[in-house]
């Protein structure tokens, strides 16, 4: 089993249904190969839960610290584009607990 990551990036979305399929290629094809090339973003994958509310998307990317974010190339990068008024979103920045932390199971 490979080492967990110990800082994380998750970014959650719901995307209107009328503009899901064009945004799906946007994000595989232009966006998270931009996000990838900046400096501290090492991989992603992308994830989707379909409920009877429609699709929830989570992009989730490890980084080799959370300095990735405030890097200016990233903040050039980020963004939603002609997509924004169509999506609803989250980023949340997640960090490994030590050993005085709480437990991971």
């Amino acid at each position: 089993m490979s080492e967990l990551p110990q800082c994380l990036m998750i970014v959650s979305v719901r995307v209107d249904p009328s503009m899901e399929a064009d945004w799906n290629r946007w994000y595989d094809e232009v966006h998270l190969p931009e996000i990838l090339a900046c400096p501290g973003f090492e991989t992603a994958r992308r994830y989707v839960s379909e409920g009877d509310d429609g699709r929830d998307y989570i992009t989730v990317y490890r980084l080799a610290s959370p300095a990735a974010m405030a890097g200016e190339e990233f903040g050039r990068r980020r963004g939603w584009y002609r997509f924004a008024p169509h999506v609803r979103a989250s980023v949340r920045l997640f960090n490994a607990t030590d050993a005085s932390g709480p437990a991971i199971f």
